[in-house]
């Protein structure tokens, strides 16, 4: 079970008031070689920029492989569960998709990152059903320009 059900959960009112505010920063995590090849594996990806560190290092100007992308962005969840709340009632939260995705930097093997989460919009759909949309910038440590930012959508869904 995610830690994010553990957590005590918070009245619908107290999450609509987040609107427009930073509701968190996550913890930092490592994107090492290992993770790399493991997500190289499950996607069946396996271009030498993300799983050979000597190619990557001559031939390419990152001097060591990166993530993929999707890596990072797949990141977001455990991030999510860190820092966003449980809203009283809620049965399940699923995934709605973006509406604006972009990969701004590379993530180099060994680098740590972590997700800022700012709740942008929550809106009530149906009595039952919730539209949550929230801006996620995934930073990388000791740098300056973060790996992603993104437009996250979620539907959260009530008893």
């Amino acid at each position: 079970m995610n830690e994010v059900w553990k957590k005590p959960p918070i009245p619908l009112d107290a999450y609509m008031k987040m609107v427009g505010h930073e509701v968190g920063v996550s913890s930092w995590h490592l994107v090492d070689q290992n993770r790399i090849n493991v997500y190289a594996d499950v996607i069946e990806d396996h271009q030498f920029i993300h799983v050979d560190p000597e190619r990557a290092k001559r031939e390419t100007a990152f001097g060591n492989t990166v993530a993929h992308g999707f890596l990072t962005m797949s990141l977001m969840s455990i991030m999510s569960y860190e820092v966003m709340p449980v809203i009283e009632g809620t049965t399940m939260g699923v995934n709605y998709g973006f509406d604006k995705l972009r990969f701004l930097s590379p993530v180099r093997a060994g680098s740590r990152v972590r997700g800022r989460f700012t709740l942008t919009e929550a809106t009530l759909r149906k009595p039952k059903e919730l539209l949550s949309r929230t801006n996620v910038t995934v930073e990388i440590e000791g740098e300056t320009k973060p790996a992603l930012v993104a437009d996250w959508i979620g539907l959260i869904y009530f008893a």
